[in-house]
């Protein structure tokens, strides 16, 4: 009796030796870690927008509805959370849209800035505005990276004997970072 035992303890510990559980672990770490790379981003031009909004303030008789807009805009986007340990795709479309009308808000800024050319040349103004472009840039970065991530765990505990083991720990399919609905279209610009 105490070999089967002996027997059934060894061929359990050399099954679950090779179920990848580990690896299942530090991928889905990897990508809680990846997404908080992604709300970093956002975090950072959400701080930037104050300052971009009190440079414009100072130098503008500006139109009140616009600045409004962006202040709400980014109230509301800060203000939307996402758990990295339950990323459904729920949760990332309500953070994505909160985001989105905080970048529709950031667009008619600049747009309506650009009647203001003693604004345009003032270098506090210049300075946030290419930090706002950088940070747009890390953004996209961050989610390409994000997105890359999650492809890196989903089609890990997907395969074949690990699907087996990831439904015994609970390891589930993690959501993808997906563009708006609409994007695929260039903007329409009139002068």
């Amino acid at each position: 009796m105490r070999i089967i035992n002996l027997l059934i303890v060894v061929i359990t510990t050399g099954l679950l030796s090779s179920c990848g559980y580990n690896s299942m672990v530090e991928k889905d770490e990897s990508v809680a870690q990846l997404w908080a790379q992604v709300e970093t981003q956002y975090q950072r031009r959400a701080d930037l927008i104050p300052n971009l909004v009190n440079t414009v303030k100072g130098y503008a008789d500006f139109e009140k509805e616009t600045l409004t807009a962006v202040i709400e805009a980014r109230a509301k986007a800060t203000s939307v959370n996402v758990d990295p340990s339950n990323l459904t795709q729920e949760d990332l479309n309500k953070f994505q849209a909160a985001q989105g009308q905080l970048s529709g808000a950031l667009s008619r800024l600049l747009v309506t800035i650009e009647r203001y050319p003693d604004l345009k040349a003032n270098q506090n103004f210049r300075d946030f505005q290419a930090q706002l472009e950088g940070t747009e840039n890390r953004i996209s970065v961050a989610r390409q990276r994000f997105n890359d991530g999650v492809k890196d765990y989903n089609s890990y505990i997907r395969q074949f004997p690990r699907v087996i083991y990831a439904g015994w720990f609970d390891f589930e399919k993690k959501a993808y970072f997906e563009s708006e609905a609409g994007t695929e279209k260039a903007p329409e610009v009139n002068f």
